[in-house]
């Protein structure tokens, strides 16, 4: 591996994604390093989802590469790519019945044995969990008790128990207000910032991604562009994103106006 290349946690080359035969998206380029939030964003029906069920590996991709620390994915069995990927989807969580601790604890299921019983390290990964999401003192609530915004909050602390190089989250603001979606969103943030986990998110809320993310990768079926946010302003990414004569891409303050 080449010296530049060790900050590199997910790599993605030619990718083409899609069901069984037919094409989603193709030509798919970008690399994530260590430390990094990105997003990804597009028009509905582009496959922004399959994008990241594919790199979760819930799904084959129809031609191209994942490389996940330089090593392509098919090669990690299911066990190992546990320990190096962690996925929050939208569907809804199996049973709220449960605690936040006892769903949090779920991270923890590919390090533990054959009887799932947890040791002092796992312990120690949740107990931290909790508190970075600031749910310790709500630990022992229902989850059906919950918001949507503290149950969003449960599944990312989740995801961090699981101890991943990589979190994958699939539209992670969905049903939130504005607060809480800023809130979500600083919070990956802070998270991949300071443990150097790679965070990628599908969203439709592009200005908060402009202003938040270290990268950002835009589904357009064609040319893809991916880059830093200021890159892709400057290259006029943003504004071929729609219709024109509806929707209008302000270079000068990174948001959308409505054409009247």
């Amino acid at each position: 591996m080449k010296i530049e290349d060790k900050h590199i946690a997910l790599k993605v080359n030619e990718l083409s994604i899609g069901y069984k035969s037919i094409s989603i998206c193709d030509a798919i380029d970008f690399k994530l390093n260590k430390g990094e939030l990105a997003a990804v964003v597009g028009v509905n029906g582009i496959g922004k989802s399959t994008l990241l069920r594919t790199l979760g590996n819930f799904q084959p991709y129809l031609s191209g590469s994942i490389e996940i620390d330089g090593k392509e994915i098919q090669e990690y069995s299911s066990n190992v790519l546990a320990t190096k990927i962690s996925v929050v989807l939208t569907e809804p969580i199996a049973s709220k019945n449960m605690t936040i601790k006892e769903l949090v604890t779920l991270g923890r299921q590919p390090y533990t044995n054959w009887i799932g019983s947890i040791d002092a390290i796992d312990k120690e990964k949740i107990e931290a969990s909790l508190e970075k999401l600031e749910l310790s003192e709500l630990q022992d609530k229902k989850c059906f008790e919950l918001s949507d915004g503290q149950l969003q909050r449960v599944m990312i602390a989740r995801a961090l128990a699981q101890d991943t190089d990589i979190i994958l989250l699939d539209e992670p603001t969905t049903h939130l207000d504005l607060y809480h979606k800023v809130q979500i969103l600083k919070l990956l943030k802070n998270i991949a910032h300071t443990t150097q986990k790679t965070v990628l998110f599908t969203s439709h809320e592009i200005e908060m991604a402009i202003q938040l993310c270290d990268k950002t990768l835009i589904l357009d079926g064609q040319k893809n562009p991916f880059g830093q946010p200021c890159e892709l302003i400057q290259n006029k990414a943003f504004e071929k994103l729609f219709p024109t004569d509806t929707v209008a891409f302000d270079s000068s303050t990174g948001s959308f106006r409505i054409q009247k």
